[in-house]
């Protein structure tokens, strides 16, 4: 299994009235994008939440939260949280705001247009 999918489910359900929500797997696991940019994930049995520039450090302060260092490389905004973190509602529901916050604040990707 890539992924937790029970909360991936949980997930999905909380971003069910959300507007512009997709899925997509990414990184060995599942991604959920808010207007084509990602806001939460799950790897393994991990959380992963783009808390974005403004908010990392808040959420890096969570006994449950570290920085996402996928590549060996902490990346700035990204955090993963472990499985205690979100084994309640309330706790899983401020993650979500607070990934689909950093979407809404982060800058559009620079993708190359395709030429034909």
């Amino acid at each position: 299994m890539a992924y937790n999918e029970r909360l991936a489910d949980r997930v999905r359900k909380m971003l069910a009235a959300e507007k512009g929500i997709s899925e997509r797997k990414m990184f060995g696991g599942l991604a959920f994008l808010k207007d084509g940019k990602m806001c939460v994930g799950v790897l393994n049995d991990e959380l992963v939440v783009r808390a974005g520039a403004e908010q990392n450090s808040a959420a890096l302060k969570s006994a449950h939260a570290r920085p996402m260092d996928f590549t060996g490389r902490p990346m700035t905004g990204m955090v993963y949280v472990s499985p205690a973190g979100v084994s309640r509602g309330p706790a899983l529901q401020r993650w979500v705001t607070m990934g689909l916050a950093g979407a809404d604040s982060a800058a559009p990707s620079k993708r190359k247009k395709k030429t034909t």
